[in-house]
């Protein structure tokens, strides 16, 4: 029987590099995104079945596990993520509640079922999609700053729940990645986003070969490994601060 993986976030970026390092190893995929699928089908081998739902509803959620079926998973990749420029009292209820749905809600509603049913078999793997600003507040990104902080604190929670279970569970912690990120997050004339950023497909490949290993979490990258390791030392008001440098409207001009 061939192995499953389910893979969010997957029209572009980390998750479709993932998917392809899943379809190159002979996983069959379930891939879904709240984009269509433009170019999902270049590199995906084997049986490939896509979705379109917005993950930050329950019904987009329940969309995708009813995609799932009975099927064993084998690989969860909880990769759907959304974030948002701007300063928090400028941006609307909707916009920042998009944020925490996404990126901390749905999570949590795909994550609980599949990892049950894990569990309860004594094996599967689950990578989930933190960030390196969960370490560290960061003026103008306050709410996905927030968010991340929320997800790489829960993924190394739930892996110590299940560490005598035969689950595993991985946190991967990029920095700034060449992906549709910013300009979804409407920051493309911040200083970060016009920055040189990391190749989607090396995070991928880090966070792969990270789960492979059943590691806890890896971070990608060794200026983001230092920038992980002060945020130990430096006051979050300091953080703060350098956040709004690298995140200011206009910061990039």
């Amino acid at each position: 029987m061939s192995k499953l993986a389910v893979i969010t976030g997957a029209s572009s970026g980390i998750g479709l590099e993932i998917a392809r390092l899943a379809s190159a190893e002979g996983y069959d995929l379930i891939v879904a995104s709240d984009t269509p699928m433009v170019d999902a089908g270049a590199g995906l081998d084997g049986e490939v079945d896509s979705i379109e739902a917005d993950l930050s509803t329950d019904q987009g959620v329940k969309q995708l596990l009813q995609q799932i079926g009975d099927r064993h998973v084998d690989v969860l990749v909880a990769n759907a993520g959304h974030g948002l420029g701007h300063g928090f009292l400028e941006q609307s209820v909707a916009e920042w509640r998009h944020v925490i749905d996404t990126n901390i809600t749905g999570t949590l509603l795909l994550i609980q079922p599949i990892a049950k049913k894990m569990a309860q078999r004594g094996e599967g793997r689950i990578l989930i999609t933190g960030s390196i600003a969960g370490h560290v507040p960061a003026a103008f990104q306050a709410v996905y700053h927030a968010s991340k902080a929320f997800v790489d604190s829960f993924a190394a929670a739930l892996g110590n729940e299940l560490k005598d279970t035969g689950v595993t569970v991985t946190c991967l912690k990029p920095g700034a990645t060449e992906t549709e990120f910013f300009a979804r997050a409407d920051m493309e004339d911040t200083k970060v986003g016009q920055s040189k950023k990391a190749s989607a497909a090396d995070v991928a490949k880090t966070g792969w070969e990270a789960m492979k290993k059943g590691e806890h979490a890896v971070v990608h990258g060794l200026a983001n490994k230092a920038q992980v390791l002060a945020a130990g030392v430096l006051p979050e008001s300091v953080s703060a601060q350098q956040g709004r440098k690298m995140n200011e409207p206009g910061s990039g001009e």
